[in-house]
């Protein structure tokens, strides 16, 4: 059986696990895979900490110079994170004649054109499975399982974190302060949870996603992005009165004029969408094709063991020189000029407004006369008995509207006297267009 050696650099949360994996499990992924994966490193700048994982102390070092040096080591995974050290990593790596697997989704979003014309310049492969959704296979079935698809649209929770904290606020009613709280206290948060729950994270994963979905050149800053922190119990509440669940969502559709949108924001998902049914810290990704309809992603979509499962399936593809064959037939993250990324301005979408409004006749008259003047139609009005004396909660849904309209519309809410505050305006995931 062929014998392939393995270098790890970043010992950490992932690393272990890959480290794990190939030391505990290795004969079983061998007989499995028709090759065996040999760890000759694990490098680390510290070494010390207790990982939880038995490493002999002759496969540790904290000198990458060593690994990059073995003729013996031809495949190097990447698990540093961050978009500084590990684009140096990787760059070495791949000049030094190693094929490169990572789970770093922010290297490969903001970073990840010249890392991956250098490889294919050298006759080496980068490889990322890992990357989006964990545990889940979705980087292979968008490249190769729907390869025979034109892709019109996904739509996915990215991101456990806020899906967990999410959930709680849904399940227990308890405020976003408190189910973040939750969700640290459990380990599904980390202690600056910015990444997370402003929606960075998730549209990290989306720009990584569209460029193998839809063929254009995404980056980042193309992505539309707002988070979960402004999310309010009432709304929570709302949503399932009206049988709704609010998610985060990471959404890419493709326009009939080959524009492409790309978001990330909270939505108000229809009860009847499998997506509403998401709970907890798991990931989940509808994608259509025009041959095969939708077809569900549905999974572990972070955490030590799904990603490093992920990260050791690339290594057994580079091991079996698949990799590099598909990597130097497809034509990845270097298609500029084969479609536009749509401003989030032109993108349709139906809306949730909840207006905290004066307790007098001839109020709803002026908010639905600012909406029609804006070309945004009605669904639907919900109102409750007033709360306060002088409040009154009022809640409407939109038909699609323009984003750009709705955004001039909120303004000159903002300036009517009968409206407390600012209207609180969160997207609603359309049944027929999120698929």
């Amino acid at each position: 059986m062929k014998t392939v050696t393995v270098a790890i650099v970043g010992f950490g949360t992932v690393g272990s696990g890959v480290a794990r994996i190939l030391l505990e499990s290795g004969e079983t992924v061998a007989a499995r895979a028709g090759v065996r994966l040999k760890l000759k490193y694990v490098c680390d700048t510290e070494l010390a900490r207790d990982r939880g994982v038995k490493v002999p102390a002759e496969l540790l070092t904290n000198d990458l110079d060593r690994v990059l040096a073995d003729p013996e080591v031809t495949v190097v995974c990447e698990l540093v994170g961050g978009t500084t050290t590990a684009y140096d990593v990787v760059e070495r790596c791949l000049r030094a004649g190693k094929d490169v697997v990572t789970a770093n989704k922010a290297l490969l979003a903001e970073r990840g054109e010249p890392l991956v014309k250098l490889a294919r310049e050298l006759g080496k492969a980068i490889c990322f499975e890992a990357a989006v959704a964990g545990g889940l296979p979705l980087i292979l079935a968008v490249r190769d399982g729907l390869v025979a698809n034109r892709i019109t649209g996904l739509t996915g929770i990215l991101n456990g974190t806020s899906n967990y904290i999410l959930t709680s606020m849904t399940k227990q009613g308890t405020s976003y302060k408190k189910a973040l709280a939750e969700a640290q206290a459990k380990g599904y948060a980390e202690a600056d949870p910015t990444l997370d729950v402003s929606g960075g994270d998730s549209a990290h994963k989306l720009t990584v996603l569209a460029r193998l979905a839809f063929d254009v050149p995404a980056r980042f800053e193309d992505v539309h992005c707002e988070g979960i922190q402004k999310i309010e119990a009432a709304d929570v509440r709302y949503a399932a009165e009206l049988n709704y669940t609010i998610k985060l969502l990471a959404i890419g559709r493709r326009g009939a004029d080959g524009g492409v949108s790309l978001r990330v924001h909270p939505a108000f998902v229809p009860r009847s969408n499998p997506l509403a049914h998401v709970d907890g810290p798991f990931n989940a990704v509808m994608v259509r094709g025009d041959e095969t309809g939708d077809t569900l992603y549905y999974g572990a979509g972070a955490g030590q063991r799904p990603t490093a499962s992920a990260v050791v399936a690339d290594l057994v593809d580079v091991a079996l020189g698949r990799a590099e064959i598909t990597f130097a037939a497809r034509d990845i993250f270097s298609i500029a000029g084969k479609g536009t990324v749509q401003s989030i301005d032109d993108v349709p979408s139906r809306y949730y407004l909840r207006f905290d409004v004066v307790d007098q006749p001839g109020v709803l008259s002026r908010i639905t006369g600012v909406l029609g003047a804006h070309h945004i139609s009605i669904a639907s009005v919900l109102q409750h008995e007033p709360v306060e004396a002088t409040s009154v909660p009022l809640m409407i849904m939109t038909h699609l509207a323009v984003e750009r309209d709705m955004r001039v519309a909120l303004k000159e809410f903002a300036g009517l006297d009968v409206v407390h505050n600012r209207p609180v305006c969160i997207r609603v995931l359309d049944e027929e267009r999120s698929r």
